[in-house]
């Protein structure tokens, strides 16, 4: 049975450990929904954790390059969307289905000691308190630029889309779904995760679009050199 969660918290609440969930191209902005479906033994602890606490789980993007400087360079990007558990199933063959809306983005300062196997990291959430404000006023997208954009991407993606609540959504949470839902790249993801606003974020992801058709109808993938 699926259950409802308690309210956010308020910023001053967030935790000082935050368990991460490590997940490759995988983005989770504030106030986006991400449906996950966990499996592994130690995350399943990590669900039943945060499950007992504040049902705040960190979501983050592995790094593979190297970087000796940055202790987090060699497994983890720095920033990442901590998630709150807003939706809860258990299927019977023992795997957890969840729905994780974000909360507020964190930088990590510190690792923790792991628990039951998964990682816990010590988060900053300074630089990012109006990730908890209500959805503000309506960015002014230019529709007919961004509809347009979509079409061309999605054709050449193989996509499908409801055309009629593209046009009803607002435009900052019609940006956070498509950012989330777009398979774009995984550093691209994280640009548009650490873009300082929505509007930044929204001006990006229509440059990220505009690219990625341009690349797909003159036949050039991401390797192709000028």
């Amino acid at each position: 049975m699926m259950r409802e969660s308690p309210l956010f918290p308020h910023f001053e609440d967030l935790p000082e450990i935050l368990p991460i969930f490590p997940l490759t191209g995988v983005l989770l902005l504030p106030g986006g929904a991400l449906p996950l479906n966990i499996f592994e033994p130690r995350y399943l602890a990590m669900v039943d954790e945060a499950m007992k606490t504040n049902r705040l789980i960190g979501m983050v993007q592995p790094r593979h390059e190297e970087n000796a400087d940055d202790p987090f360079a060699k497994n983890l990007f720095n920033i990442g969307c901590a998630g709150r558990v807003t939706g809860f199933e258990e299927t019977e063959d023992g795997r957890y289905q969840i729905t994780l809306t974000g909360v507020c983005r964190y930088k990590i300062t510190e690792e923790q000691d792991m628990l039951n196997g998964f990682r816990r990291v010590t988060p900053d959430w300074s630089d990012f308190r109006e990730d908890m404000k209500a959805e503000g006023p309506c960015l002014d997208i230019e529709r007919s630029r961004m509809t347009g954009l979509l079409k061309r991407y999605f054709e050449a993606n193989g996509l499908t889309c409801d055309w009629e609540a593209v046009e009803v959504t607002p435009d900052e949470r019609l940006i956070t779904c498509l950012a989330m839902v777009c398979p774009l790249e995984p550093k691209e993801k994280q640009a548009l995760l650490e873009a300082e606003n929505c509007r930044i974020r929204a001006e990006m992801f229509l440059n990220l679009l505009e690219m990625a058709v341009r690349e797909s109808e003159s036949g050039c993938g991401s390797g192709c050199t000028h």
